[in-house]
């Protein structure tokens, strides 16, 4: 069994209150009545459950899996102090809610209604199955333990080289025209080595889009970075003969670097960026 608790409340901060009217809504009565002594609530015994803490919502509302380490009752309301596992990555409703069968959660109102239920289901067991495990991780450069993909996040990898900004615009452009967001390094400064900044972007987005043009190392390099880590990769070139040999396989872009040229980029790149997302 776990503990499911809905609630628009700030779960990272560790201290929260429930309303008593809302538990063990959408719970069996049996499994209800298993944690009441009469009208007094076991909460030394729910609360020895794991739980899986959640806001409203179906998309990519965060939620944390942890325990309450401590509840005491207010009047009409549930003091709880609560921690989080941090061997299991924060998850998204999306997810949640795409598998909510298997956590015993049929009714599409739990998702937008406050409330704390029991589910008798092996919270951890269901977690084994639709969470990515652990990743042997690098040691030239760091990623984080588990993914953190934003959904919406596009970087682009290319010389740095003035050259190249009106092209890094057409392919700004043609990401924002499908309501996505591109950033590139040079665009921000988190950590003293830049492979690092490169690296956590490439880690984070969606997408990424290649520049072999030149035939530039550094972009061949972030490449293979990019499909080590499963990500979805867009090649483009101004030159046919720049994509690397082991490379030329795959469908890639090419282009003219002019005001013509590159209007082509941003409608082929825009195409492409539809069909990932499945538009």
């Amino acid at each position: 069994m776990f503990n499911l608790l809905m609630f628009n409340v700030d779960w990272p901060s560790g201290r929260v209150k429930i309303p008593i009217a809302r538990m063990f809504e959408y719970t069996e009565s049996e499994i209800a009545n298993s944690f009441r002594n009469g009208s007094d609530l076991l909460l030394d015994r729910l609360i020895s459950l794991p739980c899986l803490f959640c806001v409203e919502g179906v998309a990519d509302e965060v939620a944390y899996v942890g325990q309450i380490n401590r509840a005491r009752v207010v009047g009409k309301e549930v003091s709880l102090e609560v921690s989080f596992d941090t061997d299991i990555p924060p998850l998204h409703n999306r997810m949640i809610h795409a598998n909510r069968t298997g956590l015993d959660m049929p009714e599409e109102f739990e998702f937008s209604r406050n409330h704390w239920a029991v589910k008798d289901v092996d919270l951890y067991r269901f977690l084994l199955r639709n969470v990515r495990p652990r990743r042997q991780r690098p040691v030239v450069f760091q990623i984080s333990e588990h993914e953190n993909i934003e959904p919406t996040l596009v970087s682009a990898m290319m010389p740095f080289d003035a050259s190249f900004n009106e092209v890094y615009t057409a392919i700004r452009e043609a990401t924002e025209n499908v309501g996505l967001k591109c950033r590139r390094a040079d665009d921000i400064w988190e950590n003293p080595a830049i492979i690092q900044d490169v690296v956590s972007l490439i880690d984070r987005s969606r997408v990424i889009v290649c520049d072999c043009t030149g035939r530039n190392p550094n972009v061949f390099y972030e490449a293979g970075i990019a499909h080590t880590l499963g990500r979805e990769v867009i090649l483009i070139t101004q030159s046919e003969h720049d994509i690397p040999f082991d490379l030329r396989h795959l469908r890639y872009v090419r282009y003219l670097n002019n005001g013509e040229g590159r209007r082509v980029l941003v409608a082929a790149l825009q195409s492409r960026m539809q069909t990932i997302l499945g538009h």
